[in-house]
């Protein structure tokens, strides 16, 4: 046992106690990896206990983008076997008029979505390099880095950084051996949605609609499907690929609003 859990592949998956990150986990669990959750607090994460109980995954709660958090997830992980991966998943959804709120407070809130990038990343590379593995790291980014939404300036700026990051890490840290990609996410179904869904409600039609329009592909996307391609980005599949923006949005960020789009016949 001791012998199978020293070669275990584990990766580190910030925000990964919920939603997309938690579909993420699943995920990678289901490949035989161990995964380090780490998420701000230790709520609701009874889903963890039996992957716990046989050492295939730990919890670390704290801030992701603090940067002694990511230490103790870098501890975590080589505890359950050899550090290959990290997926930076964690994200503040809260946003502001810069007009109303200001450009401190704007770039504190642009800070908060940022540094958990900035701290995985560093925690990871040095874990990388003490273990001399080629390791591979994934950021999760959004359509909004190209095609903001009105009245989510923070939250799009952000983005747009990570996608920066993303290259630079790449380009510095490629010698190495260390691969760095992103996934551009379209609208993914949250808990909130299938609230909604399950309410049947007017809004849920609305939305439901919207959605529709979107993506050329007519839905929202799945947890799932975004858990799907982390794995791909992480596995040797994709050993050459690096500093790439994976759109992972139903065409979303390749359709063009015009009066005069006509529908297919």
């Amino acid at each position: 046992m001791q012998h199978e859990q020293r070669h275990r592949e584990v990766a580190v998956v910030t925000g990964g106690g919920q939603g997309i990150g938690r579909a993420i986990v699943e995920r990678l669990l289901a490949e035989d990896r161990a995964v380090v959750v780490v998420e701000l607090r230790d709520e609701a994460l009874e889903w963890l206990d039996e992957a716990i109980s046989e050492s295939r995954a730990w919890v670390v709660v704290g801030d992701a983008g603090d940067d002694a958090v990511a230490e103790r997830a870098v501890a975590a992980a080589e505890s359950l076997g050899a550090l290959t991966g990290w997926v930076n998943n964690a994200a503040v959804f809260r946003d502001a008029w810069l007009h109303e709120a200001g450009g401190t407070v704007v770039a504190e809130m642009i800070r908060r979505n940022l540094q958990p990038c900035l701290a995985g990343a560093a925690a990871a590379v040095a874990a990388f390099r003490v273990q001399g593995v080629a390791g591979s790291i994934v950021n999760i980014s959004s359509h909004q880095a190209q095609r903001a939404v009105r009245g989510a300036l923070p939250y799009a700026t952000a983005k747009a950084a990570i996608e920066g990051l993303t290259r630079a890490l790449a380009v510095d840290y490629g010698p190495w051996g260390v691969r760095v990609n992103a996934l551009a996410l379209g609208s993914v179904v949250t808990e909130r949605l299938r609230a909604l869904e399950d309410a049947g409600t007017e809004a849920y039609a609305r939305v439901e609609a919207a959605m529709r329009e979107l993506h050329p592909l007519g839905r929202a996307g799945e947890a799932g499907e975004v858990a799907d391609a982390v794995a791909f980005l992480l596995s040797e599949r994709a050993s050459f690929i690096s500093g790439a923006v994976l759109p992972v949005d139903g065409g979303r960020s390749g359709q063009g609003h015009d009066p005069e789009a006509a529908p297919p016949s």
